[in-house]
């Protein structure tokens, strides 16, 4: 008998989910499902710039199973896009975590609440901001690709130190049974 699957830690279910082509009535379109575990891969490694790593980090799994969940939606997203298909933004093995965030113009640190991502920051209203993927890859605290969620929280200043949750191995999780 298979292992079940573990769930992956995500940001917050999108607020929407049905994306279809212009001009044609979803009753007449097929519909793929894309799981939010496979939008937050998705966003973690295309939108934000992170790597496999460290996807795999912020997700509480391991980097080959974000690869496939990445390229499982990547598929799907491809498919409905040549196909003229709707996306239906739908299920996954996922649980929602509140995130922490950091402003890249004035390093405040925060915390979502968990059914959004922010935009703007809370203290300097900055939007050039990210989320906070763990204690660093020791490679000086970038990462590769696009997007401001590439820099760990723990930069050697004050806020944002610490092993709560959300924070990386033993933080998180501890050990995945």
């Amino acid at each position: 008998m298979p292992r079940p699957p573990i769930e992956r830690t995500v940001s917050g279910v999108p607020r929407v989910t049905l994306f279809k082509p212009a001009g044609v009535p979803v009753r007449d379109l097929e519909q793929l499902r894309l799981g939010v575990d496979e939008l937050e891969a998705l966003r973690l490694v295309d939108l934000e710039g992170l790597t496999h790593e460290q996807a795999a980090e912020v997700m509480g799994v391991s980097r080959q199973t974000v690869g496939r969940v990445l390229e499982r939606g990547r598929t799907r997203v491809a498919e409905a896009l040549v196909g003229g298909k709707a996306i239906l933004i739908d299920g996954g093995q996922y649980r929602v975590e509140p995130r922490r965030m950091r402003c890249h113009a004035c390093q405040a640190r925060w915390t979502t609440t968990g059914d959004e991502t922010a935009t703007a920051c809370p203290e300097c209203g900055a939007t050039d901001v990210g989320l906070c993927w763990g204690p660093g890859d020791g490679r000086g605290g970038r990462g590769r690709g696009r997007g401001p969620g590439r820099e760990p929280c723990e930069s050697g200043r004050g806020p944002g130190r610490g092993g709560g949750r959300g924070q990386g191995p033993g933080g998180r999780h501890g050990s995945r049974a």
